[in-house]
């Protein structure tokens, strides 16, 4: 039976469980107010799974509000689908930004914001902001995140088996070729022209710092104080056309491909390498590897290595989450994500003045260089590919044509240096 005072209890209960409702219903709207979602564009798509499973949790445990989702193009459609999707409105929160003018012409267009304000920038140095920074370094624009190292990764079983020692000169560095080759069983030197870049980075750049001195030679070459028809230039090319018998049969028409598999497949001793092959390598060589520097002109010369800043990342101008996005950029700049980005990605180096311990020991071999050869960046990068002919395609070209005997060190040096001068004006005297 249903007394006044059970009556009077049941409509109180009412009440109570429709304020509980209306509260739950506005805490839930509330938390979902503030909790935002970043979206990062990349053309980085070999590396999502890092993304997910390491460096967005990490970044979730300090920061639980703000969800993260990574969505990546590949690298040949990267730069077209993003200023399809910035042009129409559709672009994520966090911009994934080449180094220099790709990302310069954005930030110039209004489509990324300054982050000289942002928390951690302060962690970079001149360097290291260089390729994400106005001419004048006034401006940063995107938050630095790793760079790049170049160097020569060898067969530890082949340097075993044939008593050889990593060369520190260019002088050794041939003789540890003339026995390879000597011996016959192995190719002295993993390298294919067809792709052409092959021969400008990792030929060209790899080994040209310890003959134009790094940034010395580098910043010279932008105020026309140096040209390519300089001695310095002239013999990198010189040394690039005599690898051409150390390469092996059909070198010309190898692809990257290609010379990943035959260093992997154990068949050549010697790969001019970026330290981004390193992971490759892992994987899938079944011996033991290791890395050796740029050998330096001659003994006693100072060491430099080509430390190319690679990536970073930005804010979107018409994100709708602005502090959220300054506070993953934050996050970006912590040891924390230093560690996470060297170690998941062996042969990515943060660019932070943080201490990071790199577990790979091939990629900690190459960041270590740091300590005692001077860091450059490729010197066709800053400013001086703006023009027409573009001066790193150029390098590729003449590079692989060397390599390949169709042109001579001197006819090199002269096309790059005719090319800039046709629109670079320092270089025009």
């Amino acid at each position: 039976m249903t007394t006044p005072q059970s009556k009077a209890f049941l409509r109180r209960a009412g009440q109570l469980l429709a304020t509980a409702s209306v509260a739950a219903a506005a805490l839930a709207f509330a938390n979902a107010a503030s909790a935002q979602t970043l979206t990062i564009e990349s053309w980085r798509n070999d590396d999502a799974d890092v993304w997910n499973t390491k460096i967005i949790p990490a970044f979730n445990k300090k920061h639980p509000d703000i969800k993260v989702q990574f969505k990546a193009d590949p690298p040949t459609e990267y730069n077209a689908a993003l200023n399809a999707r910035l042009a129409g409105g559709t672009a994520g929160d966090l911009i994934t930004c080449r180094p220099f003018d790709a990302s310069l012409d954005l930030f110039k267009k209004g489509s990324l914001v300054s982050v000289n304000d942002v928390k951690g920038i302060e962690n970079f140095s001149d360097v290291a902001k260089s390729a994400w920074s106005t001419d004048d370094g006034k401006t940063t624009f995107c938050m630095p995140m790793a760079s790049v190292i170049h160097g020569f990764v060898y067969n530890k079983e082949i340097f075993d088996e044939l008593k050889l020692t990593p060369p520190k000169t260019v002088a050794e560095f041939h003789a540890v070729l003339d026995k390879i080759k000597a011996d016959g069983k192995y190719t002295p030197i993993a390298m294919g022209t067809a792709d052409q870049w092959e021969a400008a980075t990792m030929g060209f750049q790899n080994i040209g710092v310890n003959y134009w001195k790094g940034e010395e030679g580098r910043k010279a070459l932008i105020e026309g104080k140096q040209k390519f028809t300089d001695p310095a230039y002239v013999d990198v090319f010189k040394e690039l056309a005599s690898w051409a018998p150390y390469m092996g049969d059909g070198y010309k028409s190898q692809k990257y491909p290609d010379t990943q598999n035959l260093f992997t497949l154990g068949r050549a001793a010697i790969y001019p390498a970026g330290s981004w092959d390193v992971p490759i390598f892992r994987k899938q060589a079944d011996f033991e590897f290791d890395a050796f520097a740029p050998p330096v002109v001659k003994a006693g010369d100072k060491c430099y290595i080509s430390d190319h800043t690679d990536i970073a990342i930005g804010i979107n101008a018409k994100s709708k989450n602005m502090e959220a996005a300054k506070t993953f950029l934050s996050w970006v700049a912590s040891p924390e994500f230093a560690d996470i980005y060297a170690n998941e990605l062996p042969g990515f180096f943060p660019l932070s003045k943080a201490k990071v311990d790199v577990k790979d020991p091939v990629a900690a071999k190459f960041v270590g260089w740091r300590g005692t050869c001077d860091s450059s960046i490729r010197n066709s990068y800053q400013i001086l590919s703006r023009g027409t002919p573009n001066l790193e395609n150029e390098l590729w070209n003449v590079s692989a044509q060397v390599m390949n005997g169709s042109m001579k060190p001197e006819e090199a040096a002269k096309k790059a240096e005719d090319g800039l001068a046709s629109w670079y004006e320092p270089h025009k005297k």
